[in-house]
């Protein structure tokens, strides 16, 4: 039985100051999440799905086929690490969602990403 506690995803977030433009409300974000096969088979990305939340309530939906134009297949101890990007109206904001995988009996499965902070260094939030 495909068990989406076996796909680990970590996240780390850093402020891109140089692609910013706070004048113009304007906040740039990379993150970069790696993610851990910890089952016993075989899983691929197929889709992904985000929830990006600003400061003022604003929310963009986001889904779409794998992640950075690639569908990874992990094998039981691989990882596959990315890094991509949000673009926020304000200063601090939030992300979470999911990524749909499919099992090598080809039974998809659903493994939440957790919710992480997107905000500029030395913010209160």
């Amino acid at each position: 039985m495909s068990d989406s506690g076996m796909i680990d995803i970590s996240v780390a977030t850093q402020y891109v100051e140089d692609q910013s433009q706070p004048d113009s409300d304007r906040y740039v974000f990379a993150y970069t999440i790696t993610i851990t096969n910890n089952g016993a088979s075989p899983s691929q990305l197929l889709r992904r799905h985000w929830v990006i939340t600003d400061a003022g309530g604003e929310t963009e939906e986001v889904r779409g086929e794998g992640v950075i134009g690639k569908q990874p297949r992990l094998r039981p101890g691989e990882s596959f690490q990315y890094t991509s990007g949000a673009i926020l109206r304000t200063p601090v904001g939030a992300m979470h969602g999911e990524y749909e995988f499919e099992d090598e009996q080809g039974r998809l499965f659903d493994v939440p990403i957790p919710p992480f902070s997107l905000s500029l260094p030395n913010m209160v939030h």
